[in-house]
């Protein structure tokens, strides 16, 4: 039987797959971009045939049909890997709840710890001639997912980029149960807004420690994304990538000349990656680039792998950091606004990489004028998660200036931080840090 003899016999209709869903199932949509559109929705038209099913996905880049209904708590409830702005609608609709992870264990958990998967169902890539669908930007975890989901269906979108480069980036035909062609929606658009004045004052700082050579590690947000626009104007040159997210912001600096991968001690002259999202410049440079290496984040996010790498460059927001050296780059108090991700995991990586660095970015304040708060407080407030413990932290990079807490005792990072921390703020800070203990008397900022 031909590829495509075999294609028209397992293709079916999106009401069709939906019908595999039952009351009680966990159902997978992939990740990210990748998530099931069509699917979703003819699975959202059955809702009222549905009770207790359990929908896995994360980094939601879009509503999912099955959360767009009336009284969606009643039919469905949302697993999420790592919360996006629609993640937390989900939560506090009250049907969706956050699954803590360290982002390169999870092929693993969905191997060995996560309960039965009924359906999985995600967008790929039509079928090549060798029979193969591929995950686009988005292997991450899917080839674990599909081991060990029951029933197997992929989703094609025309509107896909073909990602190359590692392992386990596409699935064979044989490997799937059913195929569902869908309506060929555009890749959603993941932009970043402007750098602002903070932003780029906190970018300065950290582009001064980056060498010719370095590779580099970029997280979401507007920091990272200024220091890569920062990077992408400097002098630097020879840089290498080696990320969990690829953005934007690589897709400028490789525009630039400034990546060649030359200096890279393994996977030399490739950018490699667990996912991408972004605008649709970062779509078409992905596209059939072998230059991009699409790749599971069990290896990309493992700090075994980003340790090989010298002069490893790990750069990531945080929420809160205390005097204690404690970050909080995911909740604010029991409030979740995103995950641990893969921070803890390119932080410790960054450490034992040959001169490397891992640096955690942040504003000094937030809030509105007049009424701002202080990011550097005294300890992390009660329910706040601790993304990265102390004694794991290394360059902490505010407006006001930028810290190597490794090897200092509690007094000193108590005093380092504050060094960071908005002037207003620092007379309190030091008053909080006499009462912790961790203060000296005779210092002074």
């Amino acid at each position: 039987m031909s590829y495509n003899e075999e294609y028209n016999i397992k293709l079916i209709s999106a009401a069709d797959a939906a019908q595999m869903v039952k009351s009680g199932d966990w159902v997978d949509y992939g990740w990210c971009v990748g998530h099931s559109y069509a699917v979703d929705k003819a699975i959202a038209e059955r809702a009222s045939e549905l009770t207790d099913v359990k929908v896995r996905g994360g980094v939601t880049c879009w509503m999912p049909a099955i959360f767009q209904i009336e009284n969606p708590g009643d039919h469905f409830t949302w697993a999420s890997w790592h919360c996006s702005g629609v993640d937390r609608k989900i939560n506090d609709m009250g049907c969706g709840y956050y699954a803590p992870i360290r982002y390169s264990e999870v092929p693993r958990y969905y191997r060995e710890n996560v309960d039965p998967i009924a359906v999985a169902v995600c967008q790929v890539t039509p079928m090549d001639k060798q029979g193969f669908f591929n995950f686009g930007p988005s292997a991450s975890h899917q080839m674990a997912t599909y081991e060990k989901s029951a029933i197997k269906i992929v989703e094609v979108n025309q509107n896909m980029p073909r990602c190359l480069g590692g392992s386990e980036v596409a699935i064979h035909i044989s490997q799937i149960d059913y195929i569902v062609e869908g309506p060929n929606p555009p890749m959603a658009q993941l932009g970043s807004a402007a750098p602002n004045e903070v932003d780029q004052k906190v970018a300065k700082l950290i582009v001064e420690e980056i060498p010719n050579g370095a590779c580099l590690q970029l997280g979401i947000g507007g920091m990272p994304n200024a220091v890569g626009i920062m990077i992408a104007d400097s002098d630097l040159k020879d840089l290498g990538v080696h990320t969990e997210m690829y953005v934007d912001a690589f897709v400028d600096i490789a525009a630039r000349g400034k990546i060649n991968g030359s200096k890279k001690n393994i996977n030399r002259g490739r950018q490699a990656y667990a996912f991408g999202a972004g605008t649709q410049k970062l779509y078409d440079y992905i596209d059939n680039n072998p230059e991009c290496m699409s790749t599971t984040v069990d290896y990309t996010n493992d700090p075994r792998t980003i340790a090989l790498l010298d002069n490893f460059m790990s750069i990531n927001n945080a929420v809160e950091v205390d005097l204690f050296g404690q970050v909080s780059a995911e909740s604010s108090g029991i409030k979740q606004i995103s995950g641990t991700g893969g921070q803890l995991d390119f932080v410790m990586g960054a450490y034992y990489s040959k001169g490397g660095k891992s640096f955690i970015c942040l504003s000094s304040t937030y809030g509105k004028p007049g009424a701002e708060k202080s990011r550097i407080v005294p300890t992390l407030a009660p329910g706040t998660i601790s993304t990265d413990p102390r004694t794991t932290t290394h360059w902490v990079v505010t407006e006001y200036g930028k810290v190597n807490l490794k090897g200092m005792n509690t007094w000193q990072r108590a005093e380092a931080l504050i060094s960071v921390a908005h002037p207003d703020f620092r007379d309190q800070l030091i008053k909080d840090a006499e009462n912790m203990k961790i203060w000296r008397r005779s210092n002074k900022l």
